[in-house]
């Protein structure tokens, strides 16, 4: 029972102090090699967790989690991995919910939109010229005209996208 209670500690620590994904194997490095698992546990359970699908993070927890107390251990290590990034999003739903209808906020909504289209249009620049200052031939903007007439007009996304990817094949 200490053991659990450890892990779930361990994981609830981990999981307030990094914000999850790659940044917290190096403190999870820290608090589980020597104490839960070898070097070389740890090094197959982050192997293992990044080539399954699904989140490295929760993968990692549960393996190690494991490792230490079998199920039960990587139950208890999921739990305290879920449970600090849910309990802070009901926190801030709930904070949400309540000023949804001050007038600041729909403004600071509004003042959001242009910075978030003007952002938007940034990343597709980057995504459209391959983000190392790719010159834009005639091909790359011909079919980027054809996808956005082709979403003027109400097809839809998937097949544009499916179509452009195709006719890549050929051009490019």
């Amino acid at each position: 029972m200490e053991t659990l209670l450890q892990l779930f500690w361990l994981f609830i620590k981990v999981n307030l102090l990094s914000t999850s994904g790659p940044a917290s194997v190096g403190l999870l490095h820290s608090e589980a090699v020597g104490m839960i698992m070898t070097e070389a546990q740890f090094i197959q359970a982050v192997g293992l967790s990044s080539v399954l699908p699904g989140s490295d993070a929760l993968q990692l927890a549960m393996f190690v989690g494991y490792a230490a107390s079998g199920v039960a251990g990587a139950l208890v290590a999921l739990v305290g991995s879920v449970l600090p990034p849910t309990l802070l999003m009901f926190g801030v739903v709930s904070i949400l919910h309540r000023l949804r209808r001050e007038v600041w906020v729909s403004r600071f909504v509004e003042g959001l939109t242009p910075a978030v289209a003007v952002l938007m249009v940034f990343v597709a620049w980057k995504v459209f010229t391959g983000g190392n200052g790719v010159v834009v031939n005639w091909q790359m903007g011909a079919l980027g005209l054809a996808s956005l007439v082709a979403l003027i007009f109400d097809a839809p996304a998937p097949l544009v996208l499916l179509v452009a990817g195709i006719l890549g094949i050929f051009i490019f």
